[in-house]
């Protein structure tokens, strides 16, 4: 960074707490937005309610401290009006802003106490030394200690100083795209001359950033494939064919394709890394089974891991009768079995006389040593860390093939972006002919509204299930999988873990006392929750199933695995606090039998955006759509985040905005790869530099 003028060591310092450490982060740091002044409204004719840029001249500062926080209001007037510019927590304003200052201001326009207004805008000064920068000003991200102006003469130096940089890009994608040079996209983005410039800067960009990634994924992926010692399972023979007799149900045709195309993976002498991806109730699992009897016809074992140990269970009742109609061996296996089966377990694995070993985190214990294990499945594989997903792989000597299944709607731009490196199958459509739900949204004062709902439901000798983001008051014995309920509830409502610290939150214990003191007495009520013992949870579902209880209060542990047609109505409780596709998970638990579900959200917030967000649940049941909604919400870097080796590439990728540009990327990487595997022909050695420069930890790991 020292070699770029006017950043000193002091600078440069402040730079490197926004992640700016070289010349190459500094021309990557975009602009988050821009001023277009090629575009500036004036005061009488900016609408309100909108956002616009005004140009005007400052009339007067006052710096303000009313209940002792610090706020600055500027008085803007132009040539047709006044408007008072409300800065809170900026007391610096004050100081920087004089008089006579021209200024552009940008942001929503509201109207109070007999003026328009713009609270907390982007304020940038208009000098004769920004003035030479164009009509368009961008505005990057910056801090107190260095502004927006600073930082664009940062990147300016910067530019200067790279020109003639090297394009990784072969000559003829840019042709056949026709994208700009890297140089071009990185000057247009940066300080472009009209707003059609940044878009086609952005475009060029994104579409490295995406091919870099799709390449990173597919190299990996071929690596994989090229390991010794995969197991070419055998896909026909009499298990499969008693499994598929055994099966209540005709499959659909893209259960039977997802089916063939797992098991031609499975087939192949390389190792499977498959993705089934299927929304709440489309028979994943049944799929699935397909590929336990493929590995038991092999003579070889799987081991399929759940999340949590009410869906571990459902495989005994749901998978165990096919796979014993089939004549393959299996055992449940989690924290709560009973040391001498367990024994019993470990030593069956051992030997090889057990082919199928369902489980939970305990299938990660050292001493679970399947004998010649040729299959990994990871149900709900994204509610698995990266370290406990590589530790159960480890299980296969690193040859087995790896199926992961996921009811967490992702759509196809952002599987390819974050899966790159797997094949993927589909399943949209139900296979039985559900009742399907119905979703209402209530605030908290109409909360009698679905307690009404509930009671018609009761009375028609139905159940519920009523759903709360907390247990009770946090103890030191909360287990893993209570605190992965809590975990979760607060990804998805972006709070950073203050799930166990939210006072309205209602806690599952507490909402019990209440419903069956107060609201349904004489309905029998009952808990369930992570922190229990395995074997209460087991006698509670076990009691929900056989219709003892009327009402299940739980918190997330029954987001997915539990199926009880009678169950018809749901209430989630603060529903604001979860995030759209784990609603449709909770929606999935009920409407799956021959009545209707009948799903309450409540909220006790106010803010238009997140009402507006669960009424999304209202208008569809589609789980794609939801989550291609919900993405579209979001801001760009929480989308791809989670995926920590794609996290430092793409800055500028919208997995929504940019799905034709994903899929390009992804069908140019395959085609690169199929040429020239390792980059070496000399129209491809730059792409294969910027390649190991993006990827070092790959790359020396491959050295």
């Amino acid at each position: 960074m020292s070699r770029v003028r006017g950043v000193s060591a002091a600078r440069a310092s402040v730079l490197s707490k926004l992640g700016i450490e070289t010349v190459r982060d500094l021309l990557t740091h975009f602009p988050r937005r821009y001023i277009d002044l090629s575009a500036v409204a004036t005061i009488a004719s900016a609408e309100l309610g909108k956002s616009f840029t005004i140009a005007g001249t400052v009339h007067e500062v006052q710096l303000k401290r009313p209940k002792r926080i610090p706020l600055v209001e500027i008085t803007l007037v132009d040539q047709t009006g006044t408007m008072i510019i409300t800065c809170f927590r900026q007391p610096w304003l004050a100081d920087q802003l004089h008089k006579g200052d021209a200024i552009a201001v940008s942001g929503k326009v509201e109207f109070n106490y007999g003026f328009k207004r713009m609270t907390n805008p982007f304020i940038e000064s208009l000098t004769e030394e920004n003035a030479g920068e164009g009509r368009i000003i961008p505005v990057h991200p910056a801090t107190e200690k260095i502004s927006t102006a600073w930082m664009r003469r940062f990147i300016a130096n910067a530019l200067e100083d790279c020109t003639g940089i090297e394009d990784p890009l072969p000559l003829s994608l840019r042709t056949r795209y026709r994208l700009y040079s890297r140089y071009s996209a990185l000057q247009a983005i940066h300080f472009p001359q009209s707003m059609d410039e940044v878009g086609q800067a952005r475009r060029r960009l994104v579409f490295e950033e995406l091919l870099l990634l799709e390449l990173h994924l597919m190299q990996q992926g071929l690596r994989n494939a090229a390991r010794g010692g995969a197991t070419a399972h055998v896909v026909e023979g009499p298990a499969l064919r008693a499994l598929a007799a055994a099966l209540p149900f005709q499959l659909t045709a893209e259960q039977d394709q997802a089916r063939a195309e797992i098991l031609a993976a499975m087939a192949a002498d390389a190792p499977a890394n498959h993705m089934l991806l299927g929304d709440v109730g489309t028979g994943k699992t049944a799929v699935a089974a397909f590929a336990l009897a493929a590995v038991a016809e092999t003579g070889t074992q799987a081991l399929m891991m759940a999340p949590t140990e009410v869906l571990a269970s459902q495989y005994d009742k749901a998978l165990g009768p096919l796979l014993d109609a089939a004549g393959v061996s299996w055992a449940l296996l989690t924290g709560s079995t009973e040391a001498s089966e367990r024994a019993r377990i470990i030593e069956a694995l051992a030997t090889g006389e057990l082919a199928v070993l369902f489980g939970t985190h305990a299938l990660l214990e050292p001493d679970v040593a399947p004998r010649a294990c040729s299959l990994l499945v990871i149900d709900e594989q994204q509610r698995f860390g990266t370290e406990q997903r590589a530790a159960l792989i480890a299980k296969g000597a690193g040859a087995a093939d790896v199926l992961s299944l996921t009811a967490t709607p992702i759509p196809r731009s952002l599987a390819l972006a974050l899966y790159g490196d797997m094949s993927l199958s589909y399943i949209r459509t139900r296979p039985r002919n559900l009742a399907g739900t119905t979703t209402h949204v209530f605030g908290f004062e109409q909360r009698g509204d679905a307690y009404d709902i509930v009671r018609a439901e009761l009375e028609a000798g139905h159940q519920a299930f009523v759903v709360c983001p907390l247990v009770g008051q946090p103890t030191p014995e909360a287990t893993e999988e209570d605190e992965q309920d809590a975990i979760q509830v607060s990804i998805e409502s972006e709070n950073d873990f203050e799930v166990f610290e939210e006072p309205n939150a209602h806690a599952a214990l507490k909402e019990a006392e209440i419903l069956r003191n107060q609201v349904f007495p004489g309905y029998e009520v009952a808990v369930l929750h992570g922190r229990m013992a395995s074997d209460e949870k087991a006698r509670v579902m076990d009691a929900f199933r056989a219709g003892e209880i009327d009402i299940l209060v739980a918190t997330t542990v029954i987001e997915v695995g539990v199926d009880v047609p009678n169950a018809t109505a749901l209430i989630v409780e603060d529903a604001d606090r979860f995030g759209l596709a784990q609603l449709h998970q909770l929606r999935g638990r009920v409407g799956r039998g021959e009545h209707p579900g009948q799903v309450c959200l409540i909220s006790r917030t106010k803010s238009p955006v997140a009402l507006e967000r669960l009424s999304a649940m209202e208008r569809t049941e589609d789980g794609f759509e939801l989550a291609e909604y919900d993405l579209s919400l979001r801001r760009e870097g929480d989308i791809l985040g989670n995926r920590q080796h794609g996290a430092s590439v793409l800055k500028l990728v919208n997995v929504i905005r940019d799905k034709a540009i994903i899929e390009e990327a992804h069908t140019q990487a395959a085609a690169l790869l199929e040429e020239d595997p390792n980059l070496s022909q000399p129209e491809h050695k730059a792409l294969g530099f910027e390649l190991a420069r993006a990827f070092p930890t790959e790359n020396k790991r491959r050295g």
